[in-house]
């Protein structure tokens, strides 16, 4: 796209300088908004605000019910994704990796909810997960930016 010319070449100096800023908040957005859904379905907070899944073993059961054996093994993957890589990608650390293991899971929940419960997210469907799924994808193509804790110790897979 650099090579388009801009209507308003002077805003391409404005483009620029807000591009980390805007790639930082995309990544911290995607990193932190999984930890609060981590919170409500592994270990019960935020009563009222989803399905009935609100502990490890009931998390493992529907896992083990919709087809993910073992389901312990899938409960305790997406404890992981939720508490260790999603905290990761939202601070810039570990990014490629870190991201790419969130994008899994994010992608096999985005198929399950297709499968399952239709497309809009307001009826548990595909659209919530796949829209989280694309933006965390852009972190393992890109990695974690200029304002990532990667960065600072200064070195990237």
């Amino acid at each position: 796209m650099a090579d388009i010319p801009l209507v308003f070449p002077a805003l391409g100096a404005l483009y620029h300088a807000l591009a980390p800023w805007a790639e930082t908040l995309l990544r911290v957005a995607v990193g932190a908004a999984m930890v609060p859904h981590g919170l409500r379905m592994c270990l019960g907070w935020f009563k009222g605000t989803g399905g009935p899944v609100d502990s490890v073993p009931k998390v493992a059961a529907f896992y083990d019910k919709r087809g993910y054996r073992p389901g312990w093994l899938w409960a305790y993957g997406t404890v992981l994704t939720q508490f260790v890589a999603a905290p990761c990608v939202a601070l810039g650390l570990f990014t490629r990796p870190m991201a790419l293991v969130l994008c899994v899971l994010l992608i096999l929940s985005a198929y399950d909810h297709a499968k399952y419960d239709g497309y809009f997210w307001n009826r548990m469907g595909v659209e919530y997960p796949a829209m989280w799924a694309i933006g965390v994808f852009y972190f393992v193509v890109n990695g974690g930016g200029a304002f990532s804790l990667d960065r600072l110790i200064g070195w990237q897979f």
